[in-house]
């Protein structure tokens, strides 16, 4: 948001898109909407890599679905191969890649900037917001009043993957959400089991 934000005040036009982890949540579709309204902007809606991924490699899944999981051949796409795909699919070929990547976010974003930098000519990526501190991006969308998802209530970062600590606060705050997850993923209420055993 911080980043988008920063963008818009530079007069730069953005196309936005979401990578979602798992199709059809609530909460992230609410969101999505809640964001379309506040930048008056339609936001691209694409699988994340991740789900792939997850699903490739029978995450969470029950042994009578891994033949079926096998048999789809499910790709692999990279984040570059989704955002040339959608420059293409959106006739935008020369367009920059702009995402929100902070190098004080952790360690390896820190080490990934230190050696590439923000800005990679190859892949057409930029990290706009690289340099900022958390200060830089809380005053930012305090002065457009821009709020936070309400996952940030839940634990204090985007959804961001299927263990412990992003399914508890789901399946507290949006069952129907936690249902959905085990749909895609129906042993990840491991996790708990899982944290149940850990001293």
């Amino acid at each position: 948001m911080a980043a988008w934000l920063a963008m818009r005040e530079a007069g730069i036009e953005v196309i936005p898109y979401h990578l979602y982890l798992v199709p059809g949540l609530t909460f992230v579709d609410d969101s999505l909407k809640f964001y379309e309204d506040f930048f008056q902007t339609r936001i691209v809606n694409l699988p994340h890599p991740s789900l792939y991924r997850w699903l490739n490699a029978f995450l969470f899944q029950p042994p009578e679905r891994l033949a079926i999981i096998e048999a789809a051949q499910f790709p692999e796409p990279t984040y570059e191969e989704i955002a040339r795909m959608l420059r293409e699919d959106l006739g935008l070929p020369e367009v920059w890649n702009a995402d929100g990547v902070r190098a004080a976010d952790s360690p390896n974003r820190r080490m990934a900037m230190v050696t590439h930098g923000p800005l990679r000519e190859h892949l057409r990526k930029v990290s706009i917001v690289w340099d900022w501190r958390i200060a830089d991006v809380r005053g930012t969308l305090a002065r457009h009043n821009c709020p936070l998802p309400p996952e940030y209530e839940w634990f204090g970062r985007s959804f961001d993957g299927l263990d412990y600590r992003f399914l508890a606060p789901i399946r507290e705050h949006a069952p129907d959400d936690f249902r959905r997850i085990l749909d895609w993923f129906p042993l990840a209420d491991l996790e708990f089991f899982r944290r149940d055993l850990t001293p």
